[in-house]
């Protein structure tokens, strides 16, 4: 493992593309730091060090959320306020629109249609960062109005009433709208240029960074909960450990489930082609049990919570308002109906991209079928079936750990943006990133003759799934890979420790 670390800055064209990646990451977290002019700096400063966030209902988890995948730059009024999360969501509108709406679709099959579906998505990033943009800029008149920025008033008031935007007009929010909207667009142009140069898929990359940079301070509010306050015992400290433990499991447990595969034989039959005999050999068709990733829990908090909680933030003196926000975004009820909303958007997202009568035809075309099914029809049918049980599955464990930061929040009485590495979409995302980057480096390495991160220098989320039964990722490479992430995390907290 160590020596395959060493190897990746031997390989020529893979150290270039480690510290190009390694620089645009240090652009983004800049990016982060740096506040809106006209923003007060002294206020936030006094607003971060004395927020506490323990609350576990549904706005603060959507704020816990938000600020993670900004990588604080929401927290700091920063250029990178919004991060890449406006170029997210109109890559996904995109990609639904394309697959229910004929037109959309026709144009993605034809030649030259995908870049013109990448103009669009560009256009929509733009137009929902004006709109996003607008809306931030104007809250941060008021921050009892952004749900967001709950704690900020007092802060202020602490601070004799120091307003955050000490010189609020037009020229404000048009200037706040223009660099929030052109730190997003740069954001989105550093992603592609990571993809191209870099390392791993670039938005993905730019999303992890911001999720691991929120890790430290989480951390250290889990420190001083259990061990630095004054209530502090040491059945506190052994909470600690118990709860360090259980967070090792449930990663363990995402990484199993990510690789997790249905594995469908394919038999190909013979062609003899002049003296050459073509076919007759046995492959595998891998259908993920998680097949829709983040997508459906990203879909259940947009529909569940954001309508609600954004509606009690403009109308705060209507009552029926506000026990309904409450109603839906805490207690069992939110539980059940989140879990009823994965549900469905996990079949739905099956329904709408996975294809099984266009496999069936590819596969008839190129003379495969599945051993007791007939082509055509019937194998479409069978691969329906399959992939309908497979959803079930991978929707329970969505749910389970959609639901998990909540309850480790109200049971632990620890902060919201700690609890988000306990499950939910942060650490999906976090460990799908870190898998996808390891097997990018695994097959340059293996191009130029070196061994690998894994066993046998193979990669066995893709080689070994076909060739050897659909065996995951070797113990000592999951243990080295999250020894390596804690010493990252040790040192950013050190760090912050620091600068206190």
């Amino acid at each position: 493992m160590i020596s395959a670390f060493a190897n990746s800055f031997k390989v020529p064209e893979l150290r270039s593309r480690i510290l190009f990646t390694l620089a645009m990451i240090v652009i983004v977290r800049i990016g982060t730091s740096i506040t809106l002019p006209g923003v007060d700096p002294t206020v936030l400063n006094a607003w971060i060090e004395n927020k506490a966030g323990d609350s576990a209902s549904g706005a603060a988890q959507v704020a816990a959320l938000l600020n993670i995948f900004s990588g604080g730059g929401l927290q700091n009024c920063a250029i990178f306020a919004l991060g890449i999360m406006p170029y997210i969501s109109a890559s996904i509108m995109l990609q639904l629109l394309t697959a229910v709406w004929p037109p959309l679709s026709k144009l993605a099959r034809e030649e030259g249609g995908r870049q013109k579906i990448t103009q669009y998505t560009r256009v929509a990033t733009i137009i929902l960062c004006v709109f996003q943009a607008t809306l931030l800029a104007q809250s941060l008149a008021d921050p009892q109005q952004n749900y967001l920025m709950a704690g900020l008033q007092d802060a202020i008031d602490a601070l004799g009433g120091r307003p955050l935007v000490p010189n609020y007009g037009f020229g404000f929010v048009c200037t706040s709208v223009i660099t929030i909207t052109a730190g997003t667009m740069l954001m989105m142009w550093l992603g592609e240029q990571i993809t191209d140069r870099g390392i791993g898929n670039g938005v993905s990359i730019l999303i992890c960074v911001n999720i691991v940079s929120d890790l430290p301070g989480a951390l250290i509010q889990v420190w001083q909960t259990f061990v630095g306050s004054v209530k502090a015992s040491p059945a506190s400290a052994f909470t600690l450990v118990l709860l360090m433990g259980f967070m090792i499991l449930v990663i363990a447990g995402v990484i199993a489930l990510t690789q997790a595969t249905r594995r469908i034989a394919i038999t190909y039959a013979k062609r003899v082609v002049g003296r050459k005999v073509y076919g007759g050999q046995t492959q595998y068709l891998p259908l993920k049990i998680n097949y829709s990733g983040v997508m459906p829990i990203i879909f259940a908090q947009a529909i569940l919570l954001f309508p609600s909680t954004i509606l009690a933030s403009l109308f705060k003196d209507v009552n029926w308002i506000q026990r309904m926000a409450l109603f839906v975004s805490s207690g069992w009820v939110y539980y059940v109906a989140s879990s009823l909303l994965i549900f469905f958007f996990s079949y739905f997202w099956v329904a709408t991209m996975f294809q099984p009568t266009q496999i069936s035809e590819d596969l008839k075309k190129s003379g495969g079928y599945v051993p007791g099914i007939r082509p055509g029809k019937p194998t479409a049918d069978f691969l329906d079936f399959t992939m309908s049980r497979l959803t079930f599955a991978g929707a329970i464990f969505l749910t389970g750990l959609y639901v998990m930061p909540g309850l480790v929040s109200s049971s632990m009485k620890i902060s919201s943006s700690a609890a988000q590495f306990f499950g939910g979409t942060s650490l999906l995302i976090l460990v799908g990133v870190v898998l996808d980057v390891m097997r990018q480096v695994e097959t340059h390495l293996l191009q130029s003759h070196y061994d690998g991160f894994l066993k046998k220098g193979r990669i066995r989320g893709r080689v070994d799934r076909i060739q050897q039964g659909g065996r995951a990722m070797d113990s000592t490479t999951i243990v080295w890979l999250w020894v390596g992430l804690a010493i990252i995390v040790l040192i950013g907290v050190v760090y912050k420790l620091a600068l206190k």
